[in-house]
């Protein structure tokens, strides 16, 4: 994984980008304009964090949620099982 931190850019990103061989994730995007000073021309476009995982690593991330995600459907199912039980 590399964390970019904060980058510019004048086009919007889009929120995943899958290339051949990493995906790059990019979050909390904001529009940005800045005026100019002096005779620097000012900014306008997008700023966002940028991160790049390789694919084996990003798939990886993906299982782990996923088996987090799992988890919390199998206690919330328990818990309305011993809700029910209580009802009846």
């Amino acid at each position: 994984m590399k964390d970019y931190g904060k980058v510019r850019s004048t086009v919007r990103p889009e929120e995943k980008v899958i290339d051949e061989f990493s995906v790059w994730i990019a979050s909390d995007i904001q529009g940005v304009t800045e005026a100019g000073i002096d005779d620097q021309e000012g900014f306008t476009g997008f700023e966002y964090n940028l991160v790049q995982y390789d694919k084996d690593e990003y798939i990886k991330l993906i299982d782990e949620k996923n088996a987090s995600l799992e988890q919390q459907m199998t206690d919330t199912q328990i818990a309305l099982c011993d809700v029910y039980e209580m009802l009846g």
